[in-house]
């Protein structure tokens, strides 16, 4: 059978690699099971490869990059990675690897969190929460999601499941990406007209790459420049944001805050912000759902038909 079409031809089965139980039942108990021709094996990097030779590798979902120097002497067609983000994987990728990030597989589950963080906060849940802690009824009246303008930073595939997901709240919605652009429901703003656009927007939820361009995107200017009351959701990464500039604003109690990320990670035990009331924080959980195995186990089914087809995987960001 052919492989990938630079790779020659073979006879071989496929050997794939998964990090552990869960992913292979996923993966061959799913609809359409594991395709004729495929070995599948669990293998986390921890220990000695199964073969020199693996056709797909599976690394962990969490500590990915300081884990890919164990395939320095094992030969990959690719490393299909659990993670959408990549931002540490280059450096610590051994040479001769072709590896694929997992776009299709967080979008669903990121978007909702970045919707439960925003609405949250909005409505006041944590005060409600720490009331009810206190065995304390505590009415208060919140501003609704309805009605506000929110800024979604960040437009690709989990700037587009958080909006389809805001479409029924009745929001007035400003898309911000790398470059403006207009699409078939209307115009996308650039990320440098950013100094313009803050002033006016009562939510923004930062959901950007990680790269040296977006690096402390979220500072001191960005947030002074947001109007009193405005609220900043980051589920992206944390060192998109500025963490002294957060808390000066959050001590002011100016700007309210949902943070599944952080910056340093985790956040330390005692760190100030954790005891702000208007600074609600979720251990970086947007993608740990219900919803990611069945997921990777669909784009992993995906990429390996694509491999028995010779065709090129899809979701490649990274060729050592």
């Amino acid at each position: 059978m052919s492989l990938w079409k630079d790779g020659g031809m073979t006879e071989s089965r496929l050997l794939v690699s998964v990090p552990g139980e869960t992913l292979r039942e996923a993966l061959t108990h799913g609809p359409g099971g594991v395709p004729e021709g495929v070995d599948v094996v669990v293998w986390d990097l921890s220990t000695p490869p199964p073969a020199d030779h693996l056709d797909i590798v599976v690394p962990p979902y969490m500590g990915t990059a300081r884990l890919l120097g164990a395939l320095e002497h094992v030969w990959t067609r690719l490393v299909q990675a659990q993670s959408i983000g990549y931002d540490d994987i280059a450096p610590a990728l051994p040479p001769g690897h072709v590896y694929a990030n997992a776009a299709s597989v967080h979008e669903t589950s990121t978007a909702e969190l970045a919707l439960t963080l925003t609405l949250a906060v909005q409505r006041g849940i944590p005060g409600f929460v720490r009331g009810a802690v206190e065995g304390r009824w505590a009415p208060a009246l919140h501003a609704s999601l309805a009605d506000r303008r929110v800024m979604l930073l960040g437009y690709g595939g989990v700037g587009r499941a958080i909006e389809a997901r805001l479409a029924p709240f009745e929001v007035e919605l400003v898309r911000v990406a790398s470059r403006a652009r207009d699409d078939d429901t209307g115009h996308i703003h650039g990320i440098d007209e950013l100094p313009a656009l803050l002033p006016g927007v009562d939510i923004v939820i930062v959901g950007v790459p990680l790269t040296a361009e977006t690096t402390h995107l979220v500072d001191g200017a960005f947030l002074s420049a947001l109007p009193d009351g405005a609220l900043v959701v980051n589920i992206s990464r944390g060192k998109i944001a500025d963490t002294a500039a957060i808390l000066a604003e959050a001590a002011s109690g100016r700007l309210r805050f949902g943070l599944d990320v952080t910056d340093p990670e985790p956040l330390p035990q005692g760190h100030p912000l954790f005891a702000l009331p208007n600074v609600l924080i979720s251990p970086h959980v947007g993608g740990a759902s219900s919803a990611m195995m069945p997921r990777m186990a669909r784009l992993l089914r995906k990429q390996i038909e694509r491999m028995l087809r010779g065709d090129e995987p899809v979701n490649v960001v990274l060729r050592s």
